[in-house]
């Protein structure tokens, strides 16, 4: 990849978490961020003026820009795709699931992925994500690799496959474990504890599994096949039949994992 590459202009569209951050990214890079495009013209308004772009009216023809970027839901893209009057920019997507098909109106089609939870007004280091990049054609690959390597960590190619296979990975790695954090803290809450004393150990496990790895950093009554202290638990969540079957379930993965010395 050459180090030297025009100023590419850049136009979001959407006004939730990922074009907030990702358009925070564009702004601190080489390239230029065109405006935001979205429904709601306030929230597009709202944005813009954060990011110091303008906003563009919807259902208008698209401004002149090298690419268009679609910050979306999944289930939003065909239609707002199908919407969109592009000349000669490349039409993108950030959705880790879905195909270039979905932008099939279009000439030149693409995928930038930050492997990355954005949420509207938190914080999130694009700078250390990996980026994942897809491209019709060779084109339209050297452009979103140029952005992705300015607004990322690192870069990868992925295809459809690849990309659906790492998306599943994020859900087990991040969705389910905030998900789990949700409930430890219901039950906390329900016996007036503080989540507060969790939260060191939730900061000290992702540490551990990011320098010795999730087998080497899991510990708990699952992994030494502590029956005692698994029945007690069990018993502890007797009016709580959901939690009760996920937690034995598992523990039974755990203990089945854990069984096996090999890595």
């Amino acid at each position: 990849m050459s180090s030297e590459h025009p100023r590419i202009r850049v136009l979001l569209v959407g006004a939730g978490g990922a074009a907030e951050h990702i358009g925070q990214a564009v702004m601190g890079s080489p390239h230029e961020l065109i405006g935001i495009m979205a429904r709601d013209p306030e929230r597009a308004h709202a944005l813009a003026l954060s990011l110091g772009t303008v906003s563009h009216p919807w259902n208008t023809k698209v401004p002149v820009a090298d690419l268009v970027l679609l910050a979306i839901p999944d289930g939003a893209l065909a239609e707002v795709s199908g919407r969109l009057l592009v000349q000669g920019a490349v039409v993108a997507h950030c959705s880790g699931a879905t195909g270039l098909n979905v932008l099939d109106g279009h000439q030149r089609r693409g995928v930038l992925w930050p492997v990355l939870s954005m949420s509207r007004g938190i914080p999130a280091d694009l700078g250390s994500a990996t980026i994942v990049v897809e491209g019709s054609d060779d084109e339209s690959r050297t452009l979103l690799w140029e952005i992705a390597r300015h607004i990322g960590g690192s870069v990868v190619d992925m295809d459809l496959e690849e990309r659906r296979t790492l998306h599943l990975a994020a859900v087990f790695a991040s969705n389910f474990p905030v998900f789990l954090m949700e409930q430890a803290q219901a039950l906390l809450e329900k016996a007036g504890i503080s989540v507060e004393h969790l939260l060191p150990l939730w900061t000290s496990m992702a540490h551990k599994v990011e320098t010795s790895g999730p087998r080497s950093a899991l510990t708990g009554p699952a992994v030494r096949n502590d029956q005692t202290t698994l029945a007690e638990h069990m018993d502890l969540l007797r009016d709580e039949p959901d939690l009760a079957r996920t937690y034995e379930l598992l523990s039974a993965l755990i203990i089945k994992w854990h069984s096996d010395p090999s890595p």
